[in-house]
């Protein structure tokens, strides 16, 4: 079980994410609420707690960049608690939404650095997401395998479903698993749109999951929606997932920790119906 999104549930709780910095700002300038947003992830029940340090780069954030990646990966830890896994954050060296100004292979040593500062922090896995460039999303796997850590990958076909076909996204995911992913995400996708990925996703050969955003305000599944009908619809969109071979979920964008309630709720009550049906 994945937490829910990190940057928009700092901005519903006033933090300004404004800037090339955005979700990294909240390093320097919002530490408290960071902690406050991992801690109410893992009391819903998330286990994989993910580090603030999506925007920690170099090019973002400046020669500060890795004592920011430091700190994301504190505020993670400490927020988690004992049993919760930290996954660091490696984003697209671009705009995730432009896979066109992505500088694909070229970007590689820029990944590669945050890769190594991430695993020298003591995370437990490596998240390249949000990746909407197949060429820059294997480059960053490849980059992140070589820590020597367990390796995600998340790609989305952004917020209109029109980054990335289902057949590039399939294409993709094995590059991917081929390059060092041992599993191959949906990310950042409306949740009403993700179930055909997650199924282009299934056939990478890789563990396959999703995190999907809550789509727009008026489909009631997140942002400004009754925290508790968003959630239960986002779980019935959710179930199709896992029908479909899903075995990672989670929320991004405009979801919260109530979303990440209902699916481990939900996740709890499978777990007793198996072993309550056990000969």
């Amino acid at each position: 079980m994945l937490d829910g999104g990190l940057g928009t549930e700092l901005e519903r709780r006033g933090v300004s994410l404004a800037g090339p910095a955005w979700s990294a700002r909240a390093l320097e300038e919002a530490q408290g609420t960071v902690l406050e947003v991992h801690r109410d992830y893992a009391a819903a029940g998330a286990d994989v707690i993910t580090a603030n340090t999506f925007r920690t780069q170099r090019r973002r954030v400046g020669a500060r960049w890795e004592e920011l990646a430091r700190r994301g990966v504190e505020l993670a830890r400490a927020g988690g608690g004992a049993s919760a896994r930290v996954a660091g954050s490696l984003g697209p060296l671009e705009d995730c939404y432009r896979p066109d100004l992505s500088p694909g292979a070229s970007g590689r040593l820029e990944h590669r650095e945050l890769a190594r500062a991430l695993a020298a922090a003591g995370v437990d896995l490596l998240l390249c997401e949000t990746f909407a460039n197949p060429v820059e999303a294997a480059v960053a796997v490849e980059e992140a395998a070589r820590t020597g850590l367990e390796v995600w990958v998340a790609l989305t076909a952004g917020p209109t479903g029109e980054l990335m076909s289902r057949g590039g996204l399939r294409e993709a995911g094995r590059a991917c698993a081929s390059a060092g992913a041992s599993a191959v995400l949906v990310n950042c996708t409306p949740a009403a749109m993700t179930l055909s990925f997650v199924e282009a996703a299934r056939e990478s050969c890789a563990r396959v999951g999703a995190y999907a955003n809550a789509g727009a305000p008026e489909e009631g599944l997140g942002w400004a929606a009754d925290v508790d009908a968003a959630a239960d619809r986002y779980l019935q969109l959710a179930d199709r997932w896992v029908a479909a071979g899903a075995s990672l979920l989670g929320g991004c964008c405009g979801t919260g920790p109530a979303h990440v309630r209902r699916l481990a709720e939900r996740r709890a009550t499978q777990r007793t119906l198996r072993t309550s049906t056990r000969p």
